[in-house]
């Protein structure tokens, strides 16, 4: 059986946790990487270890936040391979310390915040995408990352108004653009993880109260979620095994959509 991305040039937005775990798999899955990170540090662990491994990674070190990144980044993968295939748009942060939080008491710093970093700069690297598969007459791959908070709240816990908008609003994009483009050989999905340990979740899966959560609220697991959970579902979406598959959300979750 051949590999799942053979031949495949794999643009990731991220370098840790969700978006290392994907680079990984998707190394082995035959795919040339670029990966796209702010830390210098951890893009070059990420470079080192898929090289290791014996396949091929570049890195583009800068914040997608700032003007112009997205566009610069897609320039940078294109310099290295020529095109790219599959984008994985992973990055985002969690607006707590900028304001975010309830309706009532969320500032409009962690507002804008969030939404500069979680969906402003998904669009961004999404159109620069798709603006060289169309030119090019190219078809294409793109997974988006939203969150279950875009549509099943924790209230008591996961209580940050922008996040959620953020990523409900993602969903949204992702699906218009899908029907928009499918006619171009283009598709378009978006998984939608629950809680995952990763280094931007620390806060909820060292809390206790959230942790006796999962019990219920994650009964395949009961406890948080692992990054090659994700990365393997992510896997499928971007692969040719589902090439018929666009416009969806794949909620990886541990059964959190469907317990109370």
């Amino acid at each position: 059986m051949s590999a799942a991305l053979a031949n495949k040039v794999c643009l990731l937005a991220g370098t840790t946790g969700i978006a290392g775990a994907s680079a990984r798999l998707f190394a082995h899955e035959g795919a040339s990487i670029v990966a796209i990170g702010r830390s210098a540090d951890n893009a070059a662990e990420l470079k080192a270890e898929i090289e290791g491994l014996g396949g091929r990674c570049i890195v583009h070190v800068e914040d997608l936040a700032t003007p112009g990144a997205p566009d610069r980044a897609f320039a940078a993968a294109l310099a290295a391979f020529g095109r790219v295939d599959v984008l994985f748009h992973v990055a985002g942060i969690s607006g707590r310390k900028f304001g975010d939080g309830p309706l009532a008491d969320c500032t409009d710093e962690g507002w804008d915040t969030v939404m500069d970093i979680n969906l402003r700069a998904m669009m961004q690297l999404n159109r620069a995408c798709i603006r060289r598969w169309l030119a090019a007459k190219q078809p294409g791959v793109i997974l988006n990352m939203a969150s279950v908070l875009g549509f099943s709240f924790v209230p008591e816990h996961f209580n940050t108004v922008a996040y959620a908008a953020a990523k409900g609003a993602i969903i949204a994009m992702s699906q218009h653009a899908a029907g928009t483009y499918a006619k171009e050989g283009i598709r378009i999905n978006v998984i939608a993880p629950a809680l995952v340990e990763t280094p931007m979740a620390a806060r909820a899966t060292q809390n206790p109260d959230i942790l006796a959560l999962l019990q219920r609220k994650q009964p395949l697991t009961r406890a948080p979620l692992t990054d090659e959970d994700c990365a393997l579902a992510a896997l499928y979406l971007c692969s040719d095994a589902a090439r018929a598959v666009t416009g969806i959300v794949l909620p990886v979750d541990g059964g959190w959509c469907v317990s109370g």
